[in-house]
């Protein structure tokens, strides 16, 4: 077994880890970092949907060397972390005994399958989602001649796979637990909308339905059965049910863990032991506004808890700490974007917060007679004593994208619907709404008006 030595070892090479690889030797660049990840090429996770039809197209569309970051001089071995003694800061490989001095846990997470249907993983044409090459490569293989599908679940993945299937031409059915789809990530009026696109689409929507059973003959699967009784006849199922943390490392090292299975971490992604770090979706999260452990993984809140661990790996270099997850997301579904971020109404209010809203529907361009505008629709939620925005919802063109992340600046730094009124943006007839109607300045005016009506002069 051939021995080496690193100042920081970092496990795992997906965006949590790349990224605090990256910062770490940004702010410490005299230490001698290596990642170990087990594949040399690796996928941009939220671009897997669209492998499965034209907008990608192929498997070698969507992959990621780590040559970017050889050329900052962070090393890299290809390989499986066997296990870890935290006490002998070594980590053991099947070729490589691995010496440390700062450990960073970035081993993502895998596939969620309720217990009810793991009996079905075998069967061959039942499928998962995850960010394994070899894996979609065989999937996408199997996909191409088959004129049908199910896809169970209703969370952003499961709603881009049977977009993307309906696109090639396959008969989608789409099953999902909630009434709704995206449930937590919109309120009810903004997920009819994205519901009523999926229908237009040709997908048979069924909400508020849990799988009972997958049929197999022969070991392959030729349908499925629903608690309700509904039997539905397909030769691919694809189980898009979520994501768990990939804890089996740490789980052997004795870490400590938090609600939802992550690896405990403090604010600076530090776990008990300060030398041992863990970011991305194997390590615990707390959410922005509530301060809950929190269930939510995305690339960019891993990306934000790498950089907050990367440089605070020899200390707190910089008082800027993470203070948890805003569950910022945005999709495509047909040709509108819907985007989100902080907490929905509805969670708002099961939580007896006392909010307040302020919605407005638009255009995304002034005129609206300028080719390719689409109506804009925007959500706010504040608190009615003080006026923070706690929350925010886009349904509109692909500035949707853009423009949540301005609204998440605003819950980041607890900026206040007043504020908000008069924030100063660009506005171009081609690219945004008018300036005497932006829908984020006039969404905050009204929250403005609603609260103003509680006060008697």
């Amino acid at each position: 077994m051939q021995k080496r030595e690193c100042d920081v070892l970092i496990i795992g090479g997906g965006p949590a880890g790349s990224v605090c690889a990256m910062t770490a030797k940004m702010n410490f660049p005299t230490k001698e970092i290596l990642v170990v990840r087990e594949q040399e090429l690796q996928m941009v996770p939220c671009a897997i949907p669209y492998i499965f039809s034209e907008t990608l197209g192929c498997v070698e569309n969507n992959l990621v060397s780590c040559a970017p970051a050889q050329k900052f001089g962070i090393s890299t071995l290809i390989g499986r972390v066997e296990s870890v003694d935290i006490e002998k800061k070594t980590a053991y490989m099947a070729e490589y005994e691995i010496s440390f001095d700062k450990l960073v846990f970035a081993t993502g997470s895998r596939p969620f399958v309720h217990p009810a249907l793991s009996d079905s993983l075998h069967l061959k044409g039942v499928f998962t989602v995850p960010k394994n090459v070899p894996y979609i490569r065989e999937m996408l293989e199997y996909t191409n001649n088959k004129k049908s599908v199910v896809v169970v679940g209703t969370g952003f993945i499961g709603i881009e796979m049977a977009m993307e299937f309906a696109q090639s031409g396959k008969e989608v059915t789409l099953v999902g637990r909630s009434r709704h789809i995206l449930k937590g990530s919109f309120d009810s009026e903004v997920a009819t909308m994205a519901e009523e696109i999926i229908r237009a689409a040709n997908i048979n929507y069924i909400g508020g339905e849990g799988v009972e059973q997958i049929i197999q003959k022969d070991g392959a699967v030729i349908g499925m059965k629903l608690q309700s009784g509904i039997l539905i006849d397909t030769n691919m199922v694809v189980l898009a049910t979520g994501f768990k943390a990939n804890t089996d490392l740490a789980e052997k090292a004795q870490m400590k863990f938090g609600h939802y299975g992550g690896i405990w971490v403090d604010e600076y992604m530090r776990t008990e032991n300060h030398d041992i770090f863990a970011v991305g979706d194997c390590a615990m999260r707390r959410h922005f506004i509530t301060k809950e452990q929190s269930k939510v993984m995305l690339a960019s809140t891993s990306s934000a808890e790498g950089r907050v661990a990367g440089s605070s790996l020899y200390g707190v270099k910089y008082l800027k700490h993470f203070s948890g997850t805003i569950a910022i997301f945005s999709t495509v579904i047909g040709d509108r974007a819907f985007a989100s971020a902080g907490i929905t109404y509805e969670e708002a209010k099961n939580s007896n917060a006392d909010v307040v809203v302020g919605a407005f529907e638009g255009s995304n361009r002034h005129p609206v007679a300028i080719p390719g505008a689409k109506k804009q629709y925007v959500k706010l939620i504040a608190m009615r004593n003080g006026g923070q925005i706690i929350g925010g919802q886009i349904v509109g063109g692909e500035e949707a994208g853009e423009m949540i992340n301005l609204v998440g600046i605003m819950i980041e730094k607890g900026m206040t619907i007043y504020e908000a009124m008069t924030v100063q943006v660009a506005t171009q007839p081609k690219l945004t709404a008018a300036p005497t109607m932006y829908p984020l300045t006039i969404a905050a005016t009204m929250i403005a008006q609603e609260i103003s009506k509680g006060y008697v002069l």
